[in-house]
């Protein structure tokens, strides 16, 4: 399931980012990549030791955990800190799958998840759609900036090479609550429908009853 999350960042906070951006500290994507990575990764990425890297993630990360279609679509039970990656022309990220397990030790948790928010505006560079591969083909993505993307993390993916001006993203990882990807796509669809009840006859009987089905479904497949 791919989900987009439109204006997950408002305008202010846009300003902020890029504000940010400007005095960020920059070093080759290569570091963070594994050993089968190491010839697909061309991109820089914000050091993690600048304040940039930190006021971003600050900004970012609340906006997207508090989002309730983040919530109801991933339901997380960890996300990770936002990786902020540049490429300018001739950069690129070839085709991969993200690793099953990340984190530091102590701090591992499993990559059901990939979250790609956009910060730079599409019309600002040429080239860098991020190309999802699936059993229906390859879906190129590229989304205003303030916009996120939420796709499976084993999905095989790549970021085409960018030609013309400046991509700038935060990925992001989550691990969910629920482990199994068919199942979480089922308590999405049905968490919409209970929204929509909730919404229009709140104290009719399906109402209770899908709530109910609701619940009891969570209860049965979450692991927390």
């Amino acid at each position: 399931m791919l989900s987009e999350i439109p204006n997950l960042l408002s305008q202010t906070d846009l300003a902020d980012v890029h504000s940010q951006l400007a005095r960020a500290e920059w070093q080759t994507g290569k570091l963070s990549a594994g050993a089968q990575a190491q010839d697909l990764k061309q991109n820089q990425e914000m050091s993690q030791s600048c304040q940039s890297w930190a006021a971003i993630n600050q900004l970012v990360i609340p906006k997207l955990y508090a989002h309730p279609s983040f919530q109801s679509m991933a339901m997380p039970s960890k996300v990770s800190a936002a990786f902020i990656s540049r490429c300018s022309p001739g950069m690129y990220y070839g085709e991969h799958i993200d690793n099953p397990i990340m984190g530091n030790q102590g701090a591992r948790y499993r990559s059901d998840l990939a979250i790609t928010v956009f910060l730079s505006s599409p019309e600002s560079y040429e080239g860098g759609e991020l190309t999802i591969h699936s059993t229906f083909g390859p879906m190129a993505v590229k989304l205003a900036a303030g916009a996120a993307v939420v796709y499976p993390a084993s999905s095989l993916h790549e970021v085409t090479p960018v030609t013309e001006g400046e991509r700038i993203v935060c990925a992001l990882w989550a691990q969910s609550m629920i482990r199994d990807a068919h199942q979480r796509e089922l308590l999405h669809e049905l968490d919409e429908a209970r929204r929509a009840l909730l919404l229009s006859t709140p104290n009719a009987k399906v109402t209770t009853k899908v709530e109910q089905v609701y619940a009891n479904l969570l209860r049965m497949w979450a692991d927390v």
